[in-house]
Order: C-alpha cells, then sequence, then structure tokens
C-alpha cells in the first residue's frame, strides 16, 4: 500500500510540475502582448509646388507684353529724326520692364547685345534706368545701365539692375523704367542703315 502512494505522489508533483511550465508559456504570452499596446505612431507628408518667374516688357512704359524670342522682339520707338540721322543727332527711347503678378520673387537683369542687321557703326548710345516714365533730353539717369560712349550692337561694360517683385498675387511688380540715348558720330556714312538688338535676362532672386 506505501509503494502504490509513492508511485501517485510521483505522478501528482510531475503533474504540478507541468502545470507550473504550462502556467508560464500562458505568463508569457500575456506578458508581450501587454508590451506591444504601448506602441505607437505618427506619420508626417509634405508637398512642393514651384514658383513663377515672368519678365514682361514695353515700349510706351504703359502697356506690357512678352517678347520672348528675336523674332518677337518689342520694336522701340525712338524721337526724330532716327530716320534720317546725320554726324552728332541724337535720339531717346523708353522702354520698361516688371515682373508680372505670378512671380513669385525679384529678379536681377542683365542686358546682352543681340545680333546687329546692317550697318550700325559711328553709332554710339546708353542705357540708363530712370525714376519715372518717359525718356528724353531731360531724363536724369537712376543707374546707368550700358556706359555713355558704347558703340552700337555692344553693351561694353554693362550693369545688372533690378526689377521688383509683385506685392501680392493680383498686383503687377513696380516698372523699372529704361532710357536709350542714342548718338551719332562724326563718321556716320550717308544713307546707312542698321538694326540693333538688345536682351534683357532676367533671374529670380
Amino acid at each position: 500500500m506505501a509503494l502504490i502512494q509513492t508511485n501517485v505522489d510521483g505522478r501528482g508533483k510531475r503533474r504540478k510540475v507541468a502545470a507550473i511550465l504550462a502556467g508560464g508559456l500562458v505568463v508569457g504570452v500575456g506578458t508581450m502582448a501587454t508590451l506591444a499596446s504601448w506602441n505607437d505612431a505618427e506619420y508626417a507628408s509634405g508637398s512642393f509646388t514651384a514658383g513663377k518667374f515672368n519678365l514682361q516688357g514695353s515700349t510706351d512704359q504703359a502697356a506690357f507684353s512678352e517678347h520672348a524670342s528675336a523674332g518677337a522682339a518689342a520694336v522701340l520707338s525712338f524721337s526724330a529724326p532716327v530716320t534720317a540721322m546725320t554726324p552728332t543727332d541724337t535720339v531717346y527711347s523708353g522702354y520698361a520692364l516688371r515682373l508680372d503678378k505670378t512671380s513669385s520673387n525679384a529678379g536681377t537683369v542683365v542686358v546682352t547685345a543681340g545680333s546687329s542687321v546692317g550697318t550700325v557703326t559711328d553709332v554710339t548710345y546708353t542705357l540708363f534706368t530712370t525714376a519715372t516714365a518717359g525718356c528724353s533730353a531731360a531724363s536724369t539717369p537712376v543707374t546707368t545701365v550700358v556706359p555713355n560712349g558704347t558703340a552700337l550692337g555692344s553693351v561694353g561694360s554693362a550693369t545688372s539692375f533690378t526689377v521688383a517683385k509683385p506685392v501680392n498675387i493680383t498686383t503687377d511688380g513696380v516698372p523699372t523704367y529704361l532710357c536709350f540715348k542714342v548718338t551719332a558720330g562724326a563718321g556716320l556714312a550717308q544713307g546707312q542703315t542698321g538694326t540693333a538688338n538688345w536682351v534683357f535676362t532676367a533671374t529670380s532672386n
């Protein structure tokens, strides 16, 4: 009877050990689930849109439009006697540039010389900005862009200038007024005719 009781006690101990191990596994799984519930996440995204930059010109310094190629160049309107110049004659033409209301930034403008057509020798000029619209012998330079005495068909040591950023999306930028002053030299040939071209390139600041 004692031997049988011993075997029973042994099985009971094994059952207790098995029960303890099983309980340990259950407790372990429960702990893992509890730790996972402390995780959290945040997500972020960003959208990016490029601004715009659009330069316009005006030969009458009032009505602006785009002249985006040599073939669509704005034709400057010079004062008399531009069609019958003689040595020492000086003629004037106003021009203006602005950034339209879609532009995001102010701009820096550099002028370069396009290809000339015909004969433009013995003719010099200067180009400068003015405080207000208008271009004549009475105009006062604010910034000299092309130095006086520069040969027509070139820009010499030209200086850059700025065009203003629009104050808001419903108003175009304030114009920068320009004045071309062209003078015929002593060696001007009778009957010579030619066309000079300029390119104004603006870079967003």
